[in-house]
């Protein structure tokens, strides 16, 4: 399946992660992922230091602003660089970096919430 089809193609909550992956919707998926209103795609990122703009890119252009995307940075908050944070801005998307775990759970209950969140995970061992 490519990263421009969606994983699976609705809003749903992250049940458990770590091993590389990410299970939701009874189904699992190795490596990174983006959660966004329509749906969970594959993302190639792999670190939050390595962020590069076809990895912003790919966020930003499945969402409609306002809205904000948590990004679960691996297994410890890591902020990103400046040109990562003025890319949201200038998108008008809100970036909040924080540990995987975290961005996971906290996903979880705005989408439990029914608020528009996104969120955009970076994979742990």
């Amino acid at each position: 399946m490519t990263p421009e089809v969606a994983r699976y193609p609705y809003e749903t909550a992250i049940t458990a992660y770590g091993n590389g992956g990410f299970r939701f919707a009874e189904m699992s998926h190795r490596g990174s992922i983006i959660c966004v209103p329509s749906g969970v795609y594959a993302w190639t990122a792999t670190s939050a230091e390595a962020l590069d703009e076809k990895d912003i890119d790919f966020i930003l252009s499945r969402l409609e602003p306002p809205i904000t995307v948590l990004l679960g940075t691996g297994e410890k908050q890591l902020w990103p660089s400046s040109e990562v944070y003025s890319a949201f801005a200038k998108a008008g998307v809100g970036l909040e970096p924080m540990s995987t775990g975290a961005a996971a759970r906290t996903y979880n209950i705005l989408i439990a919430e029914k608020r528009t969140i996104a969120a955009a995970l970076i994979a742990v061992p």
